[in-house]
């Protein structure tokens, strides 16, 4: 039987504040770089279980997502594995909550608020290009209610 192709599902958190974006700073295989709190779906999790667990890992606060802004694919070489990645991301607007005492994820450098020109002023540092995309749908006012994404039970309940 031929492998099956799967893309690498990822999270990603759209938080804005008086015009300013909510950002991590991060180590990568290709260096440093500015990202949206993001991370990659795990078994047994809704979408909006991960992008609240991955926003409070990354930068140690809550997030409660309000609405979907969009869904994204891409695809690119990874320098670490050799080989091209697609990933199909889900990108939530919401707000930012309560600050905990707790580190921050491996590899996360530090949080920072930045304004979308100097968004687009590092976007050589950008981890994806997707992030300029996900805050133009948002500034545009893409939304979608949450209501629209559905988790089966079977996806959170033992087989």
């Amino acid at each position: 039987m031929p492998e099956i192709w799967k893309p690498a599902v990822t999270v990603a958190s759209i938080i804005e504040r008086n015009g300013l974006f909510f950002m991590i700073e991060e180590d990568t295989s290709d260096g440093r770089r500015i990202n949206q709190p993001a991370g990659h779906l795990d078994p047994g999790e809704s979408l909006i279980d991960a992008v609240v667990r991955e926003t409070k890992e990354e930068t140690a606060h809550d997030f409660t997502p309000t609405c979907l802004v969009g869904t994204y694919l891409s695809r690119y070489m990874s320098n670490r594995r050799g080989i091209p990645v697609t990933y199909l991301r889900f990108a939530f607007a919401g707000e930012l909550g309560q600050k905990h005492d707790q580190p921050l994820d491996h590899g996360i450098v530090r949080t920072l608020w930045m304004s979308y020109d100097e968004l687009v002023a590092t976007k050589d540092r950008h981890r994806s290009e997707l992030i300029l995309k996900c805050i133009d749908d948002y500034l545009a006012g893409v939304r979608a209610p949450l209501s629209i994404i559905y988790t089966d039970s079977s996806v959170t309940q033992p087989l």
